[in-house]
């Protein structure tokens, strides 16, 4: 019978985290990046890239919580809505740099579109590698802040400091 201990997954490294994020992000990215070229065809840019990026967050996530930072499951709500904080700021920097593009360049080609999206998403994706990793998929967090917390004994100055001193003892320390 599988214990509780080892059907949990080992936290990966960050190298191989890092590796992990890249394969499947980057996956999910770059379908993304083809998914929004095409429904931009039908709705305005904006709205495919909103759409796709919602999409996209969910498929990602579950990747990251199943395979990229070991956490033994399917990810959970919060998981989930930490990790759409994280998409929004992503979706935040990608339009930028598309409205940025429009502004420099009266009518840029497709390619062009691709490579300032695609670069826009890979300066996003490695700020959110380091939230997911930090924040979202961190492991026991709580406890070990619990423990630092109760563990740290009261500093001898702040215990000594609680009675009165008397002049003699102030004389002494002068």
């Amino acid at each position: 019978m599988e214990t509780a201990q080892s059907r949990q997954q080992v936290a990966p490294g960050a190298f191989v985290a890092f590796a992990r994020f890249v394969l499947c992000g980057g996956g999910v990215g770059l379908a993304s990046s083809f998914a929004v070229a095409a429904l931009s065809s039908w709705i305005p840019w904006v709205l495919a890239n909103a759409l796709i990026t919602v999409v996209s967050t969910l498929l990602a996530t579950e990747l990251h919580a199943r395979f990229t930072f070991g956490a033994g499951g399917r990810a959970t709500r919060r998981q989930h809505a930490q990790s759409a904080g994280s998409a929004a700021a992503a979706y935040v920097v990608t339009c930028m740099a598309m409205l940025a593009l429009q502004q420099l360049v009266a009518a840029p080609g497709a390619v062009l579109q691709q490579v300032v999206y695609l670069s826009a998403s890979a300066l996003a994706g490695v700020a959110r590698f380091a939230v997911l990793r930090l924040v979202v998929f961190a492991r026991n967090r709580s406890q070990a802040a619990a423990t630092v917390r109760t563990a740290r004994p009261l500093p001898a100055t702040v215990a000594r400091a609680s009675a009165p001193a008397g002049p003699a003892a102030l004389c002494r320390a002068a």
